[in-house]
């Protein structure tokens, strides 16, 4: 599994583990630099995997495509293509890809359905990361018609909980937001600097859902139709800012730098296909969530 050691992968191999899959492949990529065919070869020499589920990414925040919209494009691209081919030559029963909310066009109709996906440019700030991403769907779909090669292509939503990524210079907008004002309350400031205009609204789905999905799709999905993972609500982040700042004890003002780029204008998902498909539904609530990860950062900084 690739991408075992990050943020959504820790909860995808604890899921595993729960349903008694004992032998699990985690790469390094002090030992495996994915974007090289010679260490994918190797890394399939050393694992022998029956099934891979695809989770490593490059990848950050607006600020962060912004600044390696060439270095995004390419090392993802790359990863996903050779890994999913030479599983394909080595008969890899199954090949689990997951790309990105950030591969649907800026101006996609909301709820977003998978069948849109290919009407109009993605949000210009992420589009070298989401189309690199949504290659994988054009191969897995080519090769099972040219191979019958079985892979799926599966679509997550942004994603939170205890674990992600609080670096202010990489994180996304939740992490973000958090640490921003537990630092604003240590400090006593009376405002904090929020990027954008907080119009601009997202859905959020938790990564252990995710996992919980990722799995339900490896177990008894095998079609190369995209598939929605999310949990089918959308909030602005203004509001998400104001709730954020509520639970975090934050009582100062939200000052919006509308200089900064919001991104895609709309972001929600149709969660139908996979329900459908393979009976996935978030369990997780948003409130709850949030919690846990205001928990979790406030215990990692104590």
């Amino acid at each position: 599994m690739t991408g075992g050691g990050g943020f959504l992968g820790s909860y995808v191999v604890e899921k595993l583990r729960e349903r008694g899959v004992e032998n699990i492949f985690i790469p390094r990529k002090a030992d495996y630099d994915l974007v090289r065919i010679e260490n994918v070869r190797r890394m399939y020499d050393d694992a022998a995997p029956e099934l891979v589920i695809h989770l490593a990414a490059i990848v950050g925040g607006i600020g962060a495509n912004r600044a390696n919209p060439g270095r995004y494009f390419y090392d993802n691209l790359m990863m996903g293509v050779q890994l999913i081919d030479e599983a394909r030559l080595r008969g890899v029963k199954k090949f689990v890809a997951t790309g990105t909310i950030c591969a649907y066009p800026k101006f996609t109709p909301v709820p977003f359905r998978e069948d849109d996906l290919w009407n109009g440019y993605p949000e210009e700030t992420n589009a070298p990361y989401g189309l690199a991403k949504k290659m994988m769907l054009v191969q897995s779909q080519s090769y099972r018609e040219q191979y019958g090669y079985n892979s799926i292509f599966l679509l997550p939503v942004n994603l939170y909980g205890p674990r992600d990524n609080f670096d202010l210079q990489s994180s996304h907008v939740i992490p973000a937001l958090i640490r921003k004002c537990i630092e604003a309350v240590e400090r006593g400031d009376d405002r904090i600097v929020c990027w954008g205009s907080g119009k601009v609204t997202r859905e959020f789905l938790h990564a252990e859902d995710c996992a919980r999905g990722i799995i339900m799709a490896a177990e008894s999905y095998d079609r190369s139709d995209p598939v929605n993972l999310g949990a089918g609500f959308e909030i602005s982040i203004r509001d998400l800012a104001e709730k954020i700042a509520s639970l975090t004890g934050f009582r100062g003002k939200l000052v919006w730098d509308a200089s900064q780029p919001d991104g895609q204008p709309r972001r929600c998902l149709d969660v139908t296909r996979a329900e459908r498909e393979f009976g996935f539904r978030a369990r997780i609530g948003f409130d709850e969530g949030l919690k846990q990860t205001i928990d979790w950062y406030r215990g990692c900084i104590a």
